[in-house]
């Protein structure tokens, strides 16, 4: 009976070690001590893993989009190798089962405003698993009674995860909510109803934006949906709570204390240190760290060190510990306004609305350059420098994905982009030695679900086959 609990588990199982933000998750005194969590504790279980589940996305990713390689030669991420992703699927489904909890105990206790939250965290946490794996069990997911739950098509994925975000915004519209959202308890928008709202618009419009290689793309639906989303930065959802240190910063103490991780690619370092574009993005000392010789120099994936200390001192640029998205303090971003703003541009560009593309591509690098924090003079420098300062007419694709490539930076939706995008980002080349004779375009099916849900588990495909939403 347990070979398949991860599907129907309940939130207090399955708290992770990284999770700390209340007596709520500590559980080593007394396992039954709560058998009926109330909604607010379910909150902060849901809002803590759906950020460090991006985190764990992310740290997965930027190998694939060239955030990051390894110091090590022909390392499995930066070569395109199959990787076992069993911790990453368990804390995918682990959360989606805390969330599913959360959103039952909503629905029958007339909480509008937990389901509509509970909604829009399956939505994100099913987008993970379609974008990496393809399919998935989702319809059955979460029923105690079926061990083998069956997997969902890709599709069918993809359509749960607009249907989810669809009834996300009816239920936070609702105006009796039995329950409001608890403040201190929701770690990501502190009870926030409106910014939820604009999240679940948010996410609806990176999903729609999503198909743009297909016929059925609408560009002007992404911009609906845009239009309803984040307005600033402050609503950017993030996450600031940790046990310790934001985990990208541990990656970064970690490599300082010789547990070698974090070291930046080239083909990032290339594309912010003038070498790539022409023009240097200031936003490159909120990034990396520099070398022994002061510059910033990245490390090629698949060949690791190519310094002459071999691995010993900063010869190459490693993930800042005082970056904008790595210090101790630094909130984990799932998504932002900036982000969006691009999302607006490349919709914008594609219905045949340049004013609004180019207003929404400035907007996004401003936006972002304030995210990282940016000083007003570098920013206004670098926004009317060569190479950057289009015009609406002139304004390409190009510039739009380059300029979103370092605004999401360590997110996980640049893995989408880049399949979207067909790697073609300037200079961007398949690393060295890898296993593919192409770019990877998915991960494969987990060991821990041949073990224990073979008999629903796809036939293996080449990770250079293209998702469903990543082909016409």
């Amino acid at each position: 009976m347990k070979k398949n609990i991860k599907y129907f588990m309940v939130a207090l199982l399955t708290i992770f070690s990284l999770s700390g933000c209340s007596d709520y998750f500590d559980l080593s005194e007394n396992p039954n001590q709560i058998t009926d969590p109330p909604l607010k504790g379910l909150l902060s279980t849901a809002t803590s893993k759906t950020a460090l589940n991006s985190y764990r996305a992310g740290s997965v990713t930027s190998s694939y989009v060239q955030y990051l390689a390894s110091p090590s030669a022909g390392s499995s991420f930066d070569t395109y190798d199959d990787v076992d992703l069993t911790g990453t699927w368990d804390a995918v489904y682990f959360a989606m089962a805390d969330i599913n909890e959360m959103k039952k105990k909503a629905v029958a206790s007339g909480a509008s405003e937990y389901t509509g939250v509970a909604d829009v965290m399956l939505a994100y946490h099913l987008a993970i698993i379609t974008d990496f794996f393809g399919q998935g069990p989702f319809k059955q997911a979460f029923n105690s009674t079926n061990l083998n739950p069956v997997y969902d098509s890709e599709e069918d994925l993809y359509k749960s995860t607009g249907d989810l975000l669809n009834e996300a915004i009816t239920e936070l519209n609702k105006t009796n909510s039995s329950f409001k959202l608890d403040v201190g308890n929701d770690l990501i928008f502190g009870g926030d109803k409106n910014k939820w709202i604009k999240f679940a618009y948010m996410l609806k419009a990176r999903l729609l934006n999503k198909i743009s290689k297909k016929s059925s793309y609408n560009p002007n639906q992404v911009l609906a949906a845009v239009d309803n989303a984040f307005k600033s930065n402050s609503d950017n959802a993030a996450m600031s709570a940790f046990s310790n240190r934001n985990p990208w910063n541990q990656v970064a103490v970690n490599n300082a204390a010789l547990v070698l991780g974090g070291w930046l690619s080239n083909q990032l370092v290339d594309a912010i240190n003038g070498t790539t574009f022409g023009v240097v993005d200031p936003r490159i000392s909120k990034i990396a760290s520099k070398t022994i010789t002061n510059t910033y120099k990245g490390t090629p994936n698949g060949v690791g060190n190519v310094g002459s200390a071999a691995n010993t001192v900063k010869d190459e640029s490693y993930i800042s510990l005082t970056g904008a998205l790595s210090s101790d303090n630094s909130p984990i971003y799932i998504a932002t306004y900036s982000e969006l703003k691009f999302i607006e541009a490349e919709a914008a560009f594609r219905s045949s609305q340049p004013t609004r593309a180019y207003a929404a591509y400035l907007e996004g690098i401003k936006a972002s350059m304030d995210q990282f924090g940016v000083s007003t003079t570098d920013k206004d420098a670098y926004l009317t420098s060569s190479g950057v300062a289009k015009t609406a007419l002139t304004l390409t694709l190009a510039d739009i994905f380059k300029e979103k490539y370092v605004a999401t930076y360590l997110n996980p939706e640049a893995w989408n982009d880049a399949r979207r995008y067909d790697y073609k980002y300037k200079n961007f080349t398949i690393p060295i030695n890898a296993v593919l004779t192409t770019y990877i375009r998915r991960v494969g099916y987990v060991s821990g679900e041949q073990s224990k849900n073979g008999v629903n588990v796809p036939a293996s495909v080449a990770l250079s086959t293209n998702l469903y939403w990543d082909k016409p």
